[in-house]
């Protein structure tokens, strides 16, 4: 609700009697306020030459005192200075403010808080803590407030901090919400800086002067062709080595003195027992091959670019990168995924974040292309449906997926929670761009992403998950749907065949196939009844269908019988032991011979039939050997 604003003195008024006058009107008057009022004007005639004395002069106003000192600055006569202004709680000021003319503006101000999604707590809180005290101490109207402002307040935090020990996170934090909602408002043209990469002179501190100066130029120089999130990971694995360089050799003054027996072999054995600095844990293979290559990388481009720099000789080779294991994609298991999907849909933390997630799931985005979806992200196709355009990403390409009225609605959700606002500069082209996923004001970010799939993968009662992971389970379910590997390369982004065949390796049809004929076909080996009988119970592995018609490769052999698929081939072992000299047979086996002869010509008129030229023959040799060893068994 807006604030009233009761009459505001003239300029011109005398502050005392302005005072005087605001208690009467309120009704707070009473001999200590007027006394206290008759001894600080008396004193400070101009209330300026107050906020001049020094800081334990001002704090020292007693109870009866700070009145006045707050109408002062509420009616824009006082100016106390930031230091003062941190000090003091100003706990009745959403009273006191009502009767003031900064109502008008911190009205604005809070409205276009709740705008951009606040809750009401952090509204005041933020209210109370930065935009008032601006206000104040800047004697302007909230248009007209800059980043400068902020970063003087910044600095005052800061001020107060070192000289008192008190924590300022909480001030920084209103600051940063501050310039949110003061650009969303057209006030300032910046957002607040929220994280980034530190500059390399400091990340790389602890390498010494002479490598610092030539990795940091080379890293300036890999700016101009690389992703800044790529040199950042650069600069990571190369302060790694820099600071290996430093403890076992200190007197290294160039990367040209380098030695591969004094520094290379050495460094490659330590990366073993490497540890994580976050979780205290021996780095990954991967982790092992991603430092090698970005030094292996860091020595090639300083030679090929003629740096003097440059080593005299070649140092690392393709063998000293560590093998990383062939692993398969990390889906979820069908009961997880829908375990995961259930909690996020029904028992949201962050509705925003878990919408995102879910979203990631039906289509398969990497997580930096899920963030840059921008508002006019879904293009409808006559004739063709619903498509997604996901923007560029990891490997700068953009593509168009698919999407059914399922994924529509859940846009639709995301469109309805999301906090409006003003357009935010795009990452990548500094162009304005109205995103999907804003939240207070700002762009969703990966940590609150990854948060509420923490959350959610908690509540379900399953283990750490990833969101990489997500986008593994829906190229699984497009696998076992049967789709091609073309529009699977699509629908992912891949630039290569090679990483969709990941997919083909998890779940290949025709292995499964092939495996579940061998062991029916094992089983009811194992399990044929001995009842004496010549034919054997082929119904359930031919399903029903006589097994000399049945698509396979056939032998009828004088104790059993062989099934093939055509992908196998003919077996080079086939009827070896009826051709063999040593074969012998007697009168007893005739019967069986005989069954044998009667199975080898249908099974050559059924490979003639087929085209199958090459087994029609097999099968008419062993009808030629069978009639010798039936002849042989009569007259023997």
């Amino acid at each position: 609700m807006p604030h009233a604003i009761a009459s505001v003195p003239s300029p011109g008024t005398d502050p005392h009697t302005a005072y005087l006058d605001y208690l009467h009107r309120t009704g707070r008057g009473n001999t200590a306020y007027s006394g206290a009022a008759r001894v600080f004007f008396r004193r400070w005639p101009d209330p300026r030459q107050w906020a001049r004395e020094p800081l334990p002069t001002r704090l020292a106003a007693d109870s009866a005192t700070r009145p006045i000192i707050t109408f002062l600055m509420l009616h824009r006569a006082l100016q106390p200075g930031y230091d003062y202004l941190l000090e003091r709680k100003l706990s009745s000021i959403w009273r006191e403010i009502t009767d003031s003319p900064l109502a008008p503006d911190l009205d604005r101000f809070m409205t276009a808080a709740a705008e951009l999604g606040f809750t009401e707590r952090v509204r005041f809180a933020t209210g109370s803590q930065v935009p008032v005290r601006l206000l104040i101490q800047t004697g302007r109207r909230l248009d007209r407030v800059t980043v400068a402002d902020l970063a003087a307040f910044s600095t005052a935090c800061r001020d107060r901090q070192e000289r008192t020990g008190k924590g300022h996170k909480h001030y920084l934090a209103a600051v940063s919400n501050t310039q949110r909602v003061l650009f969303h408002l057209g006030i300032v043209e910046e957002l607040p800086r929220a994280g980034g990469p530190v500059p390399f002179a400091q990340r790389l501190a602890n390498v010494r002067p002479p490598i610092r100066e030539t990795l940091i130029a080379y890293l300036d120089r890999k700016r101009a062709t690389c992703q800044p999130k790529t040199v950042s990971a650069i600069a990571t694995r190369l302060k790694h080595f820099g600071m290996f360089l430093a403890e076992v050799d200190p007197g290294l003054d160039s990367v040209a003195a380098l030695e591969r027996r004094t520094h290379i072999e050495p460094y490659l054995t330590a990366l073993v027992d490497a540890v994580n600095p976050h979780s205290g844990e021996l780095i990954t293979v991967a982790d092992r091959a991603r430092r090698v290559l970005a030094v292996m990388g860091f020595l090639t481009d300083i030679t090929e670019w003629d740096w003097p720099q440059a080593p005299h000789r070649k140092l690392i080779f393709r063998d000293d990168i560590p093998k990383l294991p062939q692993t398969l994609p990390r889906y979820l298991p069908v009961d997880i995924d829908r375990r995961l999907t259930e909690a996020l849909t029904t028992r949201p933390g962050n509705p925003l974040a878990a919408a995102a997630l879910r979203l990631q799931r039906c289509c398969g985005l990497r997580i930096g292309e899920l963030l840059d979806l921008e508002l006019d992200c879904v293009h409808e196709v006559p004739g063709h449906g619903s498509w997604l355009k996901i923007p560029l990403g990891k490997l700068d390409t953009e593509r168009m997926v698919p999407i059914d009225e399922e994924i529509l609605d859940l846009i639709d959700h995301v469109i309805a929670i999301r906090s409006h606002g003003r357009p935010m500069p795009h990452p990548r082209y500094r162009r304005p761009a109205q995103f999907l996923f804003t939240h207070h004001g700002r762009r969703l970010s990966q940590s609150a992403v990854r948060a509420e799939l923490d959350r959610a993968a908690q509540t379900a009662g399953l283990a750490h998950i990833t969101p990489h992971q997500l986008r593994h389970t829906y190229a699984t379910a497009l696998v076992n749907a049967g789709v091609s590997l073309q529009a699977l390369m699509a629908l992912l982004g891949h630039a290569s065949a090679e990483m969709s065949l990941r997919y083909g390796r998890l779940f290949d049809s025709t292995v499964r196939a092939e495996y579940e004929r061998a062991l029916q076909l094992a089983k009811q080996q194992t399990h044929i009844p001995a009842t004496g009988r010549i034919s054997l119970p082929l119904t359930d592995i031919t399903r029903g269908a006589d097994w000399k018609s049945t698509p396979l490769l056939k032998s009828r052999l004088a104790g059993g019988f062989c099934l093939r698929a055509p992908a196998q081939g003919a077996c080079a072992y086939a009827n070896i032991c009826e051709h063999c000299p040593s074969f012998h047979t007697e009168p007893s086996s005739l019967p069986i011979l005989a069954a044998q002869r009667i199975d080898a010509e249908a099974l050559a008129r059924d490979a003639e039939q087929r085209g199958w030229i090459a087994e029609a023959e097999r099968h008419q040799r062993l009808i030629a050997r069978l009639d010798t060893l039936i002849t042989k068994a009569h007259t023997g």
